[in-house]
């Protein structure tokens, strides 16, 4: 039986971004809203319970942290040795600067769930099934995506994100906001 593990979000962009509630709301309705925790943010999220303080001062019993640039690839059978997983919430850089080794220089061990780059609500999708089983490689992706803003304007999402039934897994309500926003 799969042990209870909670999510941890260190909140890294200058400001709460409207399209960072959206992922962050997303991932509370995937995982549960209290197995969700969003540090590093004073602001007040619907349905998510954010913290001002930072994960560089909490402690945790059995932390992992998720890099994509850690050696080993998380497994389910190693999900089961942690109960905490901590991830960077950042818009990621193309290329990859490998901010998460920077920015979460904290004790524990880490571990990748692939090394390509992913939205903070794929990041979690994907540990969550791993934890609940899944290997990684009987997951499907596809490599960056392009969202139709209007006849002549699109925006292309660089990152991997899971696929089901045939659709890349965005975020709910994230292509109406990129679209009525034009982007970010």
């Amino acid at each position: 039986m799969t042990q209870i593990q909670t999510y941890f979000i260190e909140h890294l962009e200058p400001k709460l971004w409207k399209w960072c509630k959206i992922e962050y709301s997303q991932i509370a309705r995937d995982v549960g809203t209290k197995n969700l925790l969003i540090s590093n943010c004073a602001d007040k999220i619907k349905g998510v319970s954010t913290k001002k303080e930072s994960v560089r001062n909490m402690k945790f019993s059995k932390p992992c942290i998720l890099d994509p640039s850690a050696a080993k690839t998380l497994t389910p059978r190693d999900a089961q040795d942690f109960d905490t997983f901590i991830f960077g919430g950042i818009l990621g850089d193309n290329p990859p600067r490998e901010r998460t080794a920077i920015e979460l220089d904290i004790s524990g061990e880490r571990r990748n769930s692939g090394k390509e780059q992913m939205s903070t609500d794929t990041a979690v999708r994907v540990v969550w099934q791993i934890v609940h089983g899944t290997r990684l490689e009987e997951l499907k992706f596809i490599d960056g995506i392009t969202v139709s803003l209007k006849k002549g304007e699109e925006i292309l999402l660089p990152y991997r994100y899971l696929v089901h039934n045939g659709k890349p897994l965005l975020a709910r309500g994230l292509k109406e906001f990129l679209k009525k926003n034009k982007g970010f």
